[in-house]
């Protein structure tokens, strides 16, 4: 009995494991196919790029004068209004040279009084003839230096008058605190740069995404393009944006070169930040209410016994004269792709070239936009149905064709047991030839 345990006990995980591989990756039917259905909805052609959500305008308010931080009256996250009291740097050495330049105003009008009678009493002794004319332009030139000086004393008294309206750091815009870079008694050093105390974000209701998007689909972006896109702090929730700006201006890392594309965001709630990454989708093109499928259908590559019954049924259809194709009689579009298709599955089933014939036959029905659905009918015997492929967003392909191709219609995706080799889907990441080819760019 313990024997019997050791081994069904992996036996049972084994079975699980393949019926959920079996589940996870498809609908399995009776016949031994995994199939999907024809679905009827919209399809998006996108470009992806990523970005970071940013501010539409941010301030970094510094200070002009150097000295120590006295009062800090704002912190991270408060909403400020422009000529708000924000900061005050230690006004005592600001005040000190206010007064000295006053004392210096002071000097210089009295410098200036008397070089003012100096030469109002030259002017009358050069009159009687008492004084010469050089001492009189000595005295002029007195009077105008004395009134220079009393003129660049003013100045330096009025720098010095601001620079202690600087030591009040105040907002200079309405917005919201988004950067606090000091704290009270820090001590600042004006001198060669100004230091960023504060950054401001203004209206974080309107915000903006810095996008980098590859040269290759640049040419796919313009302004006002409908934008989609997702940030990790809300994985399941979709936010819309409008494409504001390409800017010209590129940059290149590591030989790839991007252009920055400027997305403008409504931000109503507040959900968005400042600094999230932003994943976004730039609509290229988008269909609606049109019929689709997924992909990996269109991939599907048939066996061996596929190629042989559906040639069998083609046969017996041209003995009857009749085009049957699940109900598309009289439809002269569906007998030209039947014939078409006909041709291509006796092709690859005959000379031993069934490998290649599934690739053929199931990937492509023509040229470039044409393709095979593969389904069984109701009578369990599998059959194929021609379409054209149209717009795609990598996961679903818009699909057209005869009367019979609707919305419901169980395609195979994979074969899960039959006589022949199974063949599924092929790799959804692995670029085949000859077949459906994604847009390059276009996610």
């Amino acid at each position: 009995m313990l024997k019997k345990k050791k081994i069904w006990i992996p036996a049972l995980v084994v079975v699980a494991l393949g019926t959920w591989a079996l589940v996870g990756r498809g609908k399995a039917s009776e016949g031994g196919y995994r199939l999907t259905s024809v679905e009827r909805g919209n399809v998006e052609s996108v470009v992806t790029a990523t970005g970071t959500l940013q501010a539409t305008e941010t301030v970094e308010v510094g200070t002009q004068v150097s000295g120590q931080i006295s009062a800090i009256y704002v912190d991270f996250n408060d909403h400020v209004k422009k000529g708000r009291l924000i900061a005050q740097i230690d006004p005592t050495i600001l005040e000190q040279e206010v007064q000295s330049s006053e004392a210096s105003v002071e000097k210089a009008k009295a410098d200036l009084d008397q070089a003012q009678r100096q030469l109002d009493r030259q002017k009358e002794l050069f009159k009687t003839q008492v004084v010469t004319q050089s001492d009189l332009d000595q005295a002029q030139y007195s009077y105008d230096v004395a009134k220079s000086s009393y003129a660049q004393a003013e100045v330096n008294l009025e720098r010095a008058k601001r620079n202690l309206a600087y030591a009040d750091i105040r907002a200079p815009i309405d917005g919201v605190v988004v950067a606090r870079n000091v704290d009270v008694g820090q001590t600042v050093a004006a001198s060669f740069s100004a230091p960023v105390l504060f950054v401001i974000a203004r209206d974080l209701s309107n915000m903006e995404i810095l996008a980098a998007v590859d040269e290759s689909d640049i040419g796919k972006i313009h302004d006002g393009q409908d934008v989609h896109f997702t940030v990790q702090a809300y994985p399941e929730q979709t936010f819309s944006g409008t494409v504001r700006q390409v800017r010209l201006q590129s940059t290149t890392t590591e030989n790839v070169v991007n252009y920055g594309v400027v997305v403008s965001v409504r931000n109503p709630d507040g959900k968005l930040l400042p600094g999230m990454t932003a994943t976004t989708d730039f609509i290229v093109d988008s269909a609606e209410n049109v019929l689709k499928v997924q992909n990996v259908a269109l991939r599907f590559r048939p066996t061996e016994a596929m190629l042989a019954q559906l040639k069998a049924r083609r046969e017996a259809e041209r003995g009857s004269g009749a085009v049957a194709d699940s109900g598309a009689a009289g439809s002269a579009r569906a007998a030209a792709w039947q014939g078409r298709t006909r041709a291509e599955g006796a092709q690859a089933a005959s000379g031993g070239q069934a490998a290649g014939g599934a690739r053929i036959a199931g990937q492509r029905a023509g040229a470039g936009n044409h393709a095979l659905l593969w389904y069984v009918d109701s009578d369990g015997k599998v059959n194929a149905v021609p379409v054209r492929m149209g717009l795609t967003d990598g996961q679903y392909t818009v699909v057209s064709g005869p009367p019979s191709l609707k919305a419901g219609l169980q395609v195979i995706v994979a074969s899960v047991s039959g006589g022949g080799a199974a063949q599924a889907a092929t790799n959804p990441f692995e670029q085949q030839r000859g077949g459906f080819r994604r847009p390059p760019g276009v996610f």
